[in-house]
């Protein structure tokens, strides 16, 4: 049961990241794809009735981890209070920014919320970034299963290592074109006239920084974290994993170029669930290595409710997920089309 649910918490996370991410990339784009008032309400039509449901997956996938995984839930929520407190901020300005935005006419107003739109979808790119980035390389778990990140020490990834470092840094920023790369396609695909073509432009110029940077990535993990791959090539179930993140990539070029609109955007998506879920087929069945001793890791096995938990959990979930697929598909298919300023 617990690799069942190391599974469906890779998932849900990784379909967070797919929603939500392209939110955060049209946020941060949106003051360069469009120009002027009527523009910026195209990009937020857009996203305007989607972004919200969204984030409801991180809720659930943190929901999902508690029952799960309280050992992990515990220490990490523990172990990150001040980042996370930071995510609740920057989510929060999110909503307020896109919900406030038109109340007043006022063009100093409408600024102000614009570019707090543009500032916290970016940050919460490079924290989700940062985020997966201590997750690969671990904390500093002691003995007791417990550690406290300060948000940065000497930048070096080893012993009593902080939030940020060189690492989780670069993986920031790769989340940070990612995203935005992700998140243009989005607009290509719901939107039209300038603000599509200039959508089309930022694509044209993020893809292949996202593939320089995803290649450093890997080179980077590989001496961080070099078990990952080996684990990963030892799992002939996971290379399909893989193949999906390299075919997603290697489709957000080919059908952008051709024109393809809602296909680039899959293969986008298809990109940031491969890579994550291969990530996670890698690094199972740790949850949160540790920096200080590899046997303070907390695992799968370690972590995990009791079997009848995970049982009763199992029942639950199998209810309530279907509901929110289904809405899930149902706004997204409902929504799909050209958007107008409102």
């Amino acid at each position: 049961m617990s690799a069942f649910w190391y599974a469906v918490v890779a998932l849900m996370f990784a379909v967070y990241v797919v929603l939500d991410g392209f939110d955060f990339g049209a946020g941060a784009l949106h003051l360069f794809v469009a120009r002027n008032d009527r523009e910026r309400r195209e990009v937020l039509a857009a996203i305007g009735p989607v972004w919200d449901g969204n984030e409801v997956w991180l809720i659930a996938g943190g929901g999902v981890l508690f029952f799960s995984f309280p050992q992990a839930y515990a220490a990490a929520f523990s172990g990150f209070y001040l980042p996370l407190m930071l995510v609740l901020w920057l989510l929060a300005v999110r909503g307020v920014s896109i919900e406030l935005r038109s109340h007043l006419a006022d063009p100093l107003w409408r600024q102000f919320w614009d570019a707090a739109l543009c500032v916290s979808s970016a940050l919460m790119a490079v924290v989700l970034g940062a985020a997966l980035g201590n997750v690969l390389r671990g904390v500093p778990l002691d003995a007791n299963g417990t550690f406290m990140a300060a948000w940065f020490t000497n930048f070096r990834v080893r012993g009593h290592a902080g939030v940020l470092d060189w690492y989780t840094l670069g993986l920031g920023v790769f989340a940070l074109v990612t995203l935005s790369a992700h998140g243009s396609l989005f607009l290509v695909w719901r939107n039209q006239g300038a603000v599509r073509e200039r959508a089309l432009q930022a694509a044209r110029v993020l893809w292949p920084a996202v593939a320089a940077l995803g290649l450093g990535g890997i080179l980077a993990t590989e001496l961080v974290r070099p078990e990952i791959y080996r684990q990963l090539g030892a799992r002939p179930w996971a290379w399909p994993l893989a193949l999906v993140a390299a075919l997603g990539l290697a489709g957000a070029f080919w059908f952008r170029a051709r024109g393809r609109e809602l296909l680039a955007f899959l293969s986008s998506a298809a990109f940031l669930t491969g890579t994550l879920a291969a990530t996670a087929a890698g690094m199972y069945p740790v949850l949160l290595p540790s920096t200080l001793d590899p046997a303070w890791a907390v695992t799968a096995a370690t972590a995990a409710a009791g079997e009848h938990g995970l049982r009763v959990g199992l029942a639950w979930w199998a209810v309530g997920m279907p509901f929110v697929i289904s809405y899930t598909t149902y706004s997204l298919r409902t929504l799909r089309g050209k958007v107008e300023a409102g």
